[in-house]
């Protein structure tokens, strides 16, 4: 024990058992035991050295006492609030006396560095399952500058994702930046070299590929060897320093969870309003954060690629443009869910000025169900070329491709043959919705007759229907993902739609594009996100003139 005076002694040996009690009891011993150091130094000042006496309250004799001295500005987590001030009748005062050097307890130093380790790593837990919580790439860009400026105690920043050659174009979001900004960094000349995004301008000065360290710039106007046109650019748009991390993905791990490619996917920045410099452990904060973040980012980079492939090859499979045929205008809106779903149309010209139309879906999804949905239309067109006058033959022909070449998948099908001239539509159908006729004077679904998907039986045949649109009237097909994206029982869903149709304005009801923005506007909640939904929207209209 310190021989100190009592009741000034500190028992350095209970300090050190604390320290074995595990992290959770760190912080309770830690505060006992500065409670217990206060009273030693203001019960004996003389023998403390200024600093530590001031850091605890204690006065030395002939001083005041004074509040903890201001600490320097630093970026990023604000210094310790300073100790209520406190006042007292000058000391008397009396000769020197010399000083004896203390050392802290070691438990206390030990119980310190525990406290900062379970607070850091408190922190990092928090802002990573906040980050492993978001979906899509948008919302993880913009939680990682969220987070990082957190860290490193800055207001603003920019993530930039530059994917390789072919891969994509480059994706970026910004914290506290608009356009205007972002187009003001974009002008920061760089290495003509450097790959990726134009907003990696402003990271060029980052360390090699595979170094994670940070590059600083703490005083941007007074930097030497700094382009004039960064000091332009940084005075316009009203920030003194930055603070640059590459992220680097490790590549595929062990057990293959990790993203298929390795190496730099991109750069975070982040901008302080003064000059200003994160402090070493908020350096090492942020590069634990990022080195986390960017193994998320880039599986949500992959994820988000492979979407658009199965979407762009979606969209190649369904009609590029919409047939012409005298007698009747198209129009069609489609919505893809996120997995890249099952459903389909097509619009199709046939001999003697005839018009095939289709719509159907097709069990599963993803790129297996895209490429089965591809086979499916290819087949039908071309049996509707051959035999389109008669839709039950088309489908029928269907059904038995449909059990040879895709024997584990079912389909609905709804196969319209429209002759314009005469206004004569024949109508069969595979277990899909009936179409919905709409004019001026009515709003009906059309009785189609009721029969099993494609591929479920084992021989299909239903009878079709004959309808005779009037001048003006409109026929609508819909997939049944329309109805299930309403969110109401199948049965409501039906009313619904059938109040959007009759409830379409008359000064509409001439142009097939008003008609489905209508329907669609009125069918779907407003909350709706294409995006989210799972369901496939098809809305397919047909106008009669």
């Amino acid at each position: 024990m310190l021989d100190i005076p009592l009741p000034g002694r500190v028992h350095v040996e209970h300090c050190q058992r604390a320290t074995r009690q595990g992290v959770c009891g760190a912080t309770e011993q830690k505060t006992q035991a500065n409670r217990l150091v206060t009273r030693v130094l203001r019960s004996a000042p003389a023998r403390f050295p200024d600093g530590l006496g001031a850091q605890y309250g204690a006065t030395r004799p002939g001083q005041t006492a004074m509040t903890t001295p201001h600490l320097p500005k630093v970026a990023g987590i604000s210094p310790p609030a300073p100790a209520p001030a406190h006042t007292s009748a000058p000391a008397v005062p009396h000769p020197p006396a010399a000083a004896e050097p203390v050392v802290p307890a070691p438990g206390l130093l030990v119980q310190d560095r525990l406290a900062g380790w379970v607070s850091d790593l408190t922190t990092l837990q928090e802002l990573t399952e906040r980050l492993t919580r978001t979906a899509t790439l948008d919302d993880a860009l913009h939680e990682l500058l969220r987070a990082g400026a957190s860290l490193v105690g800055a207001g603003r920043g920019l993530v930039t994702l530059h994917p390789g050659a072919g891969a994509g174009h480059p994706v970026t979001a910004a914290l506290g930046l608009g356009r205007a900004d972002l187009g003001h960094i974009e002008t920061i000349p760089h290495d003509p070299g450097a790959p990726g995004s134009p907003y990696v301008r402003l990271l060029d000065d980052l360390p090699p590929a595979g170094v994670r360290t940070g590059t600083a710039h703490p005083d941007i106007a007074r930097e030497e060897g700094l382009d004039p046109r960064h000091r332009e650019v940084a005075a316009r748009l009203g920030y003194g320093a930055s603070y640059a991390v590459p992220l680097e993905s490790a590549g595929p791990g062990p057990e293959g969870g990790a993203p298929p490619a390795a190496g730099r996917i991109g750069a975070a920045v982040w901008l302080y309003d003064e000059p200003a410099e994160p402090t070493d452990r908020q350096r090492h904060l942020a590069g634990l954060y990022c080195a986390h973040a960017t193994e998320h980012l880039a599986r949500l980079l992959e994820l988000t690629r492979a979407r658009e492939t199965v979407a762009a090859l979606r969209e190649e499979l369904l009609p590029s443009r919409l047939p012409r045929v005298p007698g009747v205008r198209l129009a069609v809106r489609h919505r893809t869910g996120p997995q890249g779903g099952g459903d389909w149309y097509d619009a199709l010209p046939l001999p003697d000025g005839a018009l095939g139309l289709a719509i159907g879906g097709i069990t599963g999804s993803g790129p297996g169900a895209v490429a089965a949905t591809g086979r499916l239309r290819a087949s039908l067109r071309a049996y509707a070329v051959m035999e389109g006058e008669d839709p039950v033959a088309v489908l029928s022909d269907l059904e038995l491709l449909l059990r040879i070449t895709e024997p584990a998948r079912t389909a609905t099908a709804l196969f319209a043959y429209c002759e314009p001239a005469v206004r004569k539509v024949v109508i069969a159908g595979a277990g899909h919705c009936s179409p919905l006729i709409i004019g001026s004077g009515r709003a009906e679904y059309v009785e189609t007759s009721l029969s099993a998907p494609l591929g479920m039986l084992a021989c299909w045949e239903a009878p079709s229907v004959e309808i005779e649109p009037e001048l003006g009237e409109t026929l609508l097909f819909y997939s049944d993902g329309l109805l299930h994206r309403t969110g109401d029982a199948i049965d409501r869903a039906f009313a619904r739609l059938h109040a959007a149709a009759a409830g379409v304005p008359r000064a509409a009801r001439h142009d097939p594009e008003a008609i489905a923005d209508h329907v669609l506007r009125t069918v779907l909640p407003e909350d709706d996100d294409p995006a989210d939904g799972r369901e496939d929207v098809v809305l397919l209209v047909a106008h009669f003139d």
